[in-house]
């Protein structure tokens, strides 16, 4: 008998055959053990096994688990404060609007209430929590300022175009009365309601006494009179003393309470008169008459004109198109003096940068450098302008430019009028500037200057790089990578930097024959002065410069910002 696993064995031992297969698992309806596919071959590489599809169980014990209320008392309790607290100031905010028939912010407040409630009254919805209040600040504090601002420049709205036409009516009327001899006498006495005056009238051949304000008289119930007709206490009025009175003697004298026929104003601190208007209103014509005179409604201008082009003060407010905003193009008054502006505006904007970014990375560069010492103690001081109160920092600056006795010229020994000539003033604006401005670049740039590897510069010198080229090639591109987007946001700021010209220069020194616009007026300046000057308000013209000043800082940060890529995403 031979052993299988002698030599000879293994020489003639029967060559084996393929490997085997194990059987296939039949489907339905097929024979057991055999495959059903006709095309399958033994020895041929079978199919892998699908997966079994998942059941409805365990697709449940994949998903993440649903989100739910804590149960008890105090849960419960804390969402019903948050509902009543979010209703609460929905109904709080929609009390006045509603009360003003302000139908587009009612619906506007009805929808913020209604959003609010479906995203914090429901345990899911994670996303729209905290999506919620940045889109509704976002709208609150940016697009509505925007479309506000663009609603006001399609208007005339500005002095004499702040109302209706019916309360441009009122004031023409009320503004027009004269006394005449038989006009009634009142007994007066000045009271206050919610911050504004009224008139507590008495008329010593009637009894009861008559509240007088903007809107006409109203009987008075409840009110307490002395003998001599003055009141001495009414229900929602407080009686205002003699004193109190005359304090605001001002204000009484331009009140006139409208009547038919004319209005009741006041004649001292004690009486009254009801005089009669010499200005009527004629709804048939659509127009003012006057003695002898007579002034026809203008629908596009808002004014009340008579035939010789003259217009009554008191107008209403009207659509104007597109007039205010192309004013500064075709309007010859204003035209001029904002392209002058606008030159000066980008000079100083770019100058104060400059100058402010070279000065702040020059000082950094010097107190980075290894053999430098006590550098803690230099950017100490460095600092310093920084971390004082800009808005007291100018108005100390405007006096030590002073001509006569500012600090300034007493340190040089020269008498110079450095706010009194258009060079000087500019000059002194970017010297202001440059001081307040300068340590704010110069802790970005020592931030970004230790940020740069040492090893580019050391393999910059072995490659034989000078400290120039060093300084030109690598810390420059490095520096200005990181600060780019810090100059972007520091020209838009010096762009619209109201309070470094109005405080030192109040955009001033002013030509002789044009008061309106200054040698250091920025498009910001001029535009206040055009809404809030003394030449009168045009809050429509103002509110058409400033959608321009906002297009101009929009288009150079988008472009700045895209060139510098400091939106750009980088791989993780």
């Amino acid at each position: 008998m031979t052993d299988d696993t002698t030599p000879g064995a293994r020489a003639t031992a029967p060559r084996r055959g393929p490997r085997a297969v194990p059987p296939q698992r039949s489907g339905p309806g097929s024979g057991s053990g055999s495959n059903s596919d006709p095309g399958y071959a033994p020895g041929s590489d079978p199919e892998p096994p699908q997966r079994p599809r998942p059941g409805p169980r365990s697709l449940a014990r994949s998903l993440p688990p649903r989100r739910e209320w804590p149960s008890g008392p105090l849960a419960l309790a804390s969402r019903l404060l948050a509902a009543g607290l979010l209703a609460g100031t929905g109904l709080l905010a929609a009390a006045p609007l509603w009360a003003g028939r302000n139908r587009v912010g009612l619906a506007l407040v009805l929808v913020a209430t209604a959003a609010a409630l479906f995203a914090y009254l429901s345990p899911r919805r994670l996303p729209a929590k905290y999506l919620f209040p940045t889109t509704l600040l976002i709208l609150l504090f940016q697009v509505f300022p925007i479309a506000y601002t663009l609603e006001m420049a399609t208007t005339n709205v500005g002095d004499g175009h702040l109302g209706s036409k019916g309360e441009a009516v009122t004031a023409i009327e009320t503004s027009s009365v004269r006394r005449s001899p038989d006009s009634p006498q009142f007994r007066l006495t000045v009271g206050d309601r919610g911050g504004r005056l009224v008139l507590l009238l008495t008329d010593p051949a009637r009894p009861g006494v008559l509240l007088g304000d903007d809107t006409g008289t109203h009987p008075l119930d409840g009110a307490a009179t002395d003998p001599s007709g003055r009141v001495t206490a009414a229900p929602g009025v407080r009686v205002l003393s003699t004193g109190e009175a005359a304090g605001r003697s001002a204000e009484l004298t331009r009140m006139v309470v409208p009547v038919p026929g004319g209005g009741i104003r006041t004649q001292g601190l004690s009486s009254a008169y009801r005089g009669t208007a010499e200005l009527h209103y004629d709804g048939a014509c659509d127009c003012v008459r006057g003695p002898g005179r007579e002034y026809r409604a203008n629908p596009a201008t808002g004014r009340f004109t008579a035939a010789d082009g003259t217009s009554l003060p008191q107008g209403w407010k009207v659509r104007v198109g597109l007039a205010n905003l192309v004013a500064p193009f075709t309007d010859d008054r204003i035209g001029p003096n904002v392209l002058g502006v606008f030159v000066w505006n980008t000079g100083y904007a770019v100058g104060v940068v400059a100058l402010t970014a070279g000065l702040g990375i020059g000082l950094a560069l010097v107190l980075h450098h290894p053999f430098m010492r006590a550098v803690r103690f230099y950017r100490t001081l460095v600092v310093l302008p920084y971390a004082m109160p800009a808005f007291a920092m100018l108005l100390v600056w405007r006096d030590m430019f002073n001509a006569d006795f500012g600090l300034v010229n007493r340190l040089l020994g020269v008498h110079v009028d450095w706010l009194g000539t258009a060079s000087t003033a500019r000059l002194s604006v970017l010297l202001v500037q440059l001081w307040l401005g300068f340590p704010y670049m110069f802790l970005v740039a020592t931030g970004a200057l230790q940020s740069i590897p040492g090893e580019y510069l050391e393999a910059a010198q072995v490659d034989g790089a000078g400290p120039w080229q060093r300084f030109r090639r690598i810390t420059l591109p490095l520096l200005l990578t990181a600060m780019g987007p810090l100059l972007v946001s520091a020209f838009a700021f010096n762009f619209n930097n109201f309070n470094g010209i109005f405080l030192i220069t109040s955009g001033g020194p002013f030509p002789a024959d044009d008061p309106t616009v200054g040698a250091t007026d920025l498009l910001i300046t001029y535009t206040y002065r055009m809404a809030f000057g003394q030449q009168g308000a045009q809050y429509g013209l103002a509110a058409a410069m400033s959608v321009y000043v906002y297009l101009v800082v929009a288009l150079v940060s988008i472009v700045s910002f895209r060139r510098t890529s400091a939106f750009k995403e980088t791989d993780r």
